[in-house]
């Protein structure tokens, strides 16, 4: 089927891990390549201390616990898409002994590349019409080349009378380069900064999405001018013909993203902001619409390059406007927040 109209492009580095019904982790023994997983009530997820991907890849913290219903799979779902291949549909209720979640599928995602990925998954729980009830993903993190890795994706408990899940489909992959993909927490990567994209706003046809850094390090992180991009389309290959634009005034005096640049300075735990912007609209006869699903970003030159997915529907318009980097005055530190010592005292 395919993918769900959105109005706000999906980011990579913002999508949250949705709590799954499997975990990762290799079993003993194992010479195929693939990696199991193992069966556990979505709403207990979080006792185990979050995805297998934070564990040892050889071990696994968690125990099977819940007894869901499965469902038949339709025929034709056994082929791969992207990669990923819808492998089992489960239907959860108060007899499973869960709560919280009313489906849950499972999919194998293989690496067909030559170098280590993460992937985001995107599965659709459809109804016997067709239709589709929800949406769910699962981000799989680092994939080895030629490995075959397990995940699952929960449709969460629903709320008044939404059709019964009869089906479920691949909606959409995506994948970016290990090495190069972007967190907005987690461990800091060794160029010292976090570097990632947000979930982007959309109206009347402009898209809006802002490129986060933050210095994460212990150095001071020096930056003066606009983001290095480079646009990529589905199979990851450049993107032809369209300008990119140093400042957003040229698409939208709105956005906020229009100035000279300046020298930004970030001590340890401070951010900068810089906005891209854009027009999704198409003309008859201008040429066919573009789209670039990910930007290679860098935030200065010679910077290490980051991944992020902001999903740019360009239309026919052939341009993309960035804004110069900017000091975020509004980012605060959650390791700082963490550990600031309480105002009003003991």
């Amino acid at each position: 089927m395919p993918p769900a109209s959105r109005a706000v492009p999906a980011v990579l580095g913002g999508v949250l891990l949705l709590a799954a019904c499997g975990s990762q982790g290799a079993s003993p023994g194992d010479d195929d390549g693939r990696v199991r997983a193992e069966k556990l009530c979505p709403s207990d997820f979080s006792q185990y201390g979050g995805p297998a991907s934070a564990q040892s890849p050889t071990e696994s913290s968690v125990s099977p616990s819940g007894t869901p219903t499965p469902l038949p799979l339709p025929s034709g779902d056994g082929a791969a898409e992207g990669g990923v291949k819808i492998t089992a549909l489960y239907a959860w209720g108060p007899e499973s002994g869960c709560s919280g979640v009313d489906y849950s599928a499972e999919f194998e995602v293989t690496n067909r590349e030559t170098e280590t990925a993460t992937y985001t998954v995107t599965l659709g729980f459809t109804s016997a019409s067709g239709g589709v009830v929800d949406n769910g993903e699962r981000i799989v993190e680092a994939v080895g080349p030629g490995r075959t890795v397990k995940g699952s994706v929960v449709m969460a408990e629903t709320v008044g009378h939404a059709p019964e899940v009869s089906g479920v489909d691949v909606v959409q992959v995506r994948s970016v380069p290990a090495a190069e993909a972007s967190s907005a927490s987690g461990p800091c990567p060794e160029s010292g900064v976090r570097l990632y994209a947000d979930d982007g706003d959309a109206a009347m046809g402009l898209r809006v999405v802002g490129l986060h850094l933050v210095n994460c390090g212990t150095s001071s992180y020096r930056l003066n001018g606009y983001p290095e991009l480079e646009l990529l389309d589905e199979d990851h290959d450049s993107v032809d013909g369209v300008r990119v634009l140093r400042g957003t005034d040229r698409i939208s005096t709105a956005t906020g993203g229009g100035g000279t640049p300046q020298p930004v300075v970030l001590r340890p735990g401070e951010a900068a902001e810089a906005g891209l912007a854009w027009r999704n609209t198409t003309e008859a006869g201008v040429g066919d619409p573009v789209n670039a699903p990910y930007v290679r970003v860098r935030a200065r030159p010679g910077a290490d390059p980051v991944m992020v997915v902001p999903e740019l529907d360009l239309g026919t318009t052939g341009r993309l406007g960035v804004g110069p980097w900017k000091k975020d005055e509004t980012y605060r530190d959650p390791a700082a927040t963490a550990t600031a010592p309480d105002p009003q005292g003991p």
